[in-house]
């Protein structure tokens, strides 16, 4: 095993052959692969699946977390694009949650290539309101997260988690993504929630060119519906958005019912033309 299949906790199942294709599953903040648990048995069967964990996410060695490297999510980019030239495994559908699609965005820009589709969960190009943007966060909303998360990570992790998942405090979910928040170190935690709340990749997303499937909660902490059609108006590409009537920023984790069959409906079929 290279250093790259350890570092991200690399794994390769389902069909050898890929007979449908290859599709890379991709968390977002807060979790691991773990969080695709629904969503895996639905397509080992059909298709080569690509499950990874990214860098500073508690099932990865802390020290292997680059300070510098991730303040900005390109370092996560170049990570995604250094695990797709690694396995040589041709254009993959890339189903990227949260941060995670937007760093598929960045990293189909330099190699569109690799990717045949995104399909972005949960996604935002920007959390921060601005003029004629309405992102969900005002810049001392997010001051005061990061201060929470100094000053008492794991009181943070007990009171984010609930409202992020958009459950009870007794939900499954809930204390899935409280685990999974545990157990990333709360320096490392701090240093990847300020790269992701504080980015903007508003200027970059006419060069996305790869087909993107927008879906999106019709309830959602973190991204306001606006958002996922704020996407679909400005990505260069094909695009398309569906909003679901689930709740939450990990409906994949708190809705499976209703999320994983839009989503295996979005990986299995490409936009009309």
């Amino acid at each position: 095993m290279g250093i790259v299949e350890e570092a991200h906790n690399l794994r390769v199942i389902g069909r050898a052959d890929g007979e449908r294709g290859t599709i890379v599953l991709a968390h977002g903040f807060g979790t691991d692969q773990s969080v695709w648990k629904h969503l895996v048995p639905h397509l080992v069967e059909d298709y080569r699946v690509v499950l990874f964990d990214n860098m500073g996410a508690g099932t990865t060695n802390p020290d292997y977390f680059d300070f510098d490297r991730y303040t900005t999510l390109e370092g996560y980019a170049l990570d995604l694009l250094a695990i797709l030239e690694e396995l040589r495994l041709g254009p993959c559908i890339f189903v990227g949650h949260s941060v995670s699609a937007a760093i598929g965005a960045i990293a189909s820009i330099s190699r569109p290539d690799l990717f045949s589709k995104l399909v972005m969960l949960s996604a935002s190009p920007r959390y921060l309101n601005d003029v004629d943007y309405f992102g969900g966060f005002e810049q001392e909303e997010l001051d005061q997260l990061f201060d929470a998360m100094r000053s008492n990570y794991k009181a943070w992790v007990s009171g984010f988690a609930p409202l992020a998942v958009g459950g009870d405090l007794d939900s499954v979910a809930v204390q899935e993504f409280s685990r999974t928040l545990f157990n990333i170190r709360p320096d490392i935690a701090l240093c990847v929630a300020q790269t992701i709340f504080q980015s903007d990749l508003r200027e970059i997303l006419g060069l996305v060119m790869v087909p993107c499937h927008i879906l999106q909660s019709s309830k959602d902490l973190a991204v306001p519906v606006v958002v996922s059609e704020y996407l679909h108006r400005n990505l260069g590409g094909k695009s398309i958005v569906e909003v679901m009537p689930s709740e939450g920023h990990l409906p994949q984790l708190s809705s499976p019912d209703i999320v994983i069959p839009v989503l295996l409906r979005h990986i299995r079929y490409d936009i009309a033309v």
